[in-house]
């Protein structure tokens, strides 16, 4: 999947009138040219250590607020209504801002909208069942038969009722959608463990952070930036394997760069080192920004000259994150990693920093999802196209075995059903309809019934075709040029009754496969072997 941005004129930035004139002790320079908003904690409520096992942070910010920061003035809390505020987000014309909140402790989180004075805060959506991390999407078109009028939304981090990750440890989480009025509310990723900080590229696409479950694999697998549509479709990797092995936080740049946080383990505050790639290649333009020495960084935000806001705070010497300095924001260059302080304020840390000024609409997509239809396809060129090196003989792979993921629950974990099988054309195309909107992993397999390859989760959305030039392959790479042999019939359908779709058992046919039996499968398959 590449992401290369239309060449922009950027909005001049202009500052809000009418804020406070006493001169704080540390603000922006005249090189910001416009005022922020600041999420802050309270210093005794910063989040430390890692999570158990790992999953990604959900509940950071607990007692937060937003702040204004003027060029000249002191700064000026905007949610004191709010018993937590969290995770602003500016709108393209600078007038509004999104972001989570809660009202009273007991609340659950939410999105809400308000003036960029604060003022006229009003509730967007709560989601399914907790609602943050809210960004502004582009503009939507929707092809359906009664209506293709553009639809204006917002999207946002939701816990999905009754799940939780697969590791067990904490509530599922996955992109969501609604209209600004808080209707339309759709889920838009389908991965059985956390997705989590999304950002509209330049595009119009989304990049976000999703954790790839990989049993077998050891420290905990990886969260890697993945990509998708707006109305989540067409889901790809978008920088996975270079670099370390957690990113976090993307951020599109002006100079086109994607800036993220990246770790080796995933911490409870979200922080770390920077890394970036390009926009126009993102797969192989990797570049680490800071090292281990330079301290921890969260929640990167452009500038309009190419550089970013950043909260930072500085290493203790020893590795341990207690008894460190808040985080402050920071100005940072990404071409050369130097960085400088903007703001700061005691008693609190600032954790994340947005610029409340005009910015560039990203390009605005179409949609083809019709709720109305419950299915949608799967199609792949060539299944012998892999990653380079790892190619598979001509004719190896027989069968497509899709196979569906039910998410874990309180009191069950994630287990995987069987959908069915397709045959592969000799030239190694395939399709096939499945459920739409339901996580699958394909398989292939040889004439004996082996698996050879297998995959993430991915999904289908209603109505929409998902497809690949291979299995792994490269996704830079351009397809062959040649009309797909299993398009010259119709899709066969693997959608049985629930009831009917078979629970996979171990190798005594007996039970489900356990937690380990499953990492064992799955290990062995990820190495190309048989179980």
């Amino acid at each position: 999947m590449t992401a290369a941005p239309l060449s922009r004129t950027l909005a001049v930035l202009l500052s809000v009138p009418g804020l406070l004139a006493a001169a704080p002790a540390e603000r922006p320079d005249a090189g910001v040219r416009a005022p922020m908003v600041v999420a802050q904690v309270p210093v005794t409520a910063e989040a430390r250590v890692a999570l158990e096992r790992g999953t990604l942070p959900s509940a950071f910010g607990e007692g937060g607020r937003l702040v204004l920061v003027p060029l000249a003035g002191r700064p000026r809390v905007l949610t004191a209504s709010f018993h937590s505020a969290a995770d602003p987000e500016v709108s393209f014309d600078g007038k509004s801002i999104l972001f989570a909140g809660k009202r009273a402790a007991s609340d659950p989180w939410c999105v809400f909208e308000m003036k960029v004075d604060g003022s006229a805060p009003r509730q967007v959506t709560c989601g399914p069942a907790v609602a943050r991390q809210p960004v502004y999407q582009s503009t939507i078109y929707t092809i359906t038969p009664t209506s293709v009028e553009p639809w204006v939304q917002v999207a946002f981090v939701g816990e999905d009722p009754g799940e939780r990750n697969e590791a067990g440890v904490a509530p599922n989480t996955s992109l969501w959608s609604c209209k600004t009025d808080g209707t339309a509310l759709r889920r838009l990723t389908f991965n059985l463990s956390n997705d989590r900080d999304p950002a509209i590229l330049p595009d119009g696409r989304m990049v976000y952070a999703g954790w790839l479950r990989s049993p077998g694999r050891e420290p905990l697998d990886r969260v890697a930036l993945l990509g998708v549509n707006e109305d989540g479709t067409d889901y790809q990797t978008y920088a996975g394997n270079q670099g370390l092995r957690v990113k976090q936080t993307p951020a599109p740049t002006a100079s086109g760069l994607v800036v993220f946080v990246e770790a080796d383990h995933i911490e409870g505050d979200g922080s770390g080192r920077l890394a970036s790639v390009s926009q126009v290649r993102p797969l192989h333009s990797y570049r680490s920004l800071t090292g281990e020495g330079d301290g921890f960084f969260r929640a990167p935000s452009p500038l309009p000259d190419g550089r970013l806001l950043v909260a930072w705070r500085p290493s203790s010497g020893t590795g341990e994150r207690a008894g460190a300095a808040p985080f402050a924001i920071h100005r940072l260059d990404p071409t050369t990693g130097k960085h400088e302080k903007v703001f700061g304020e005691d008693g609190w840390a600032s954790v994340q920093a947005k610029l409340v000024a005009p910015r560039p609409m990203p390009d605005a997509r179409s949609s083809v999802v019709r709720d109305d239809d419950t299915e949608g396809k799967l199609y792949t060129i060539d299944v012998g196209i892999q990653a380079p090196g790892q190619a598979l003989p001509k004719g190896a792979v027989k069968t497509v075995r899709v196979v569906e993921g039910v998410p874990a629950s309180s009191d069950r974990p994630a287990v995987r059903r069987l959908l069915g099988d397709v045959e592969v054309a000799d030239d190694g195309s395939y399709q096939v309809q499945i459920p739409a909107n339901t996580p699958v992993q394909l398989e292939l397999l040889d004439a004996s019934g082996s698996p050879l390859r297998t995959s993430a989760w991915l999904w289908v959305r209603n109505h929409a075709a998902q497809g690949c030039v291979g299995c792994h392959e490269d996704p830079e790479r351009t397809p062959p040029n040649r009309l797909m042999k299993a398009l010259s019939a119709p899709a066969p359908v693997l959608n049985p009754p629930p009831e009917k779709r078979r629970t996979l058992t171990d190798a005594r046919g007996a039970q489900p496969f356990s937690a380990a039996d499953v990492r064992a499968f799955l290990r062995s398959v990820d190495a190309g072997g048989r179980p």
